[in-house]
């Protein structure tokens, strides 16, 4: 493999990836690959109880990362959404289709038993393409 066709990683001020060993979103080829997102910035829950403010914070933080490869929403083609509640579906999709109604990604949204921290009600990953920029 040469060094233009390794995988590059990025990594963010996680704890999470320190501890358990990943990094926050892996390029390779013309996929970059997300890893899931909470809604923390610099280790402080946004938008505490609100599953929509935590679902832009967390693709906020999904996108962030794809900016480190010089891409944005334009170059997404997946996301997937985990709720601790069936409840928050309508603001979680709320939040999903204001960032990504224009794109129209495929999208999975599952409800899970809980994350690692139990105020975090949205956790969100993100692929992109890094073909979509010339088709």
């Amino acid at each position: 493999m040469t060094e233009s066709s390794a995988p590059r990683r990025v990594q963010t001020d996680s704890s999470w990836e320190e501890s358990i060993g990943f990094a926050r979103a892996v390029a390779a080829g013309d996929r970059v690959l997300v890893a899931g997102t909470m809604p923390l910035v610099h280790g402080v829950l946004q938008g505490e109880g609100d599953p929509y403010e935590q679902t832009l914070a967390a693709f906020g933080n999904a996108l962030a990362a794809l900016r480190e490869f010089g891409l944005g929403v334009e170059s997404v083609i997946r996301t997937r959404m985990y709720l601790t509640h069936a409840r928050d579906v309508d603001a979680v999709g709320r939040a999903h289709k204001e960032l990504f109604d224009a794109v129209r990604p495929v999208a999975t949204l599952a409800v899970v038993s809980g994350f690692v921290d139990s105020r975090v009600l949205v956790e969100v990953e993100v692929e992109a393409y890094r073909g979509a920029l010339s088709t």
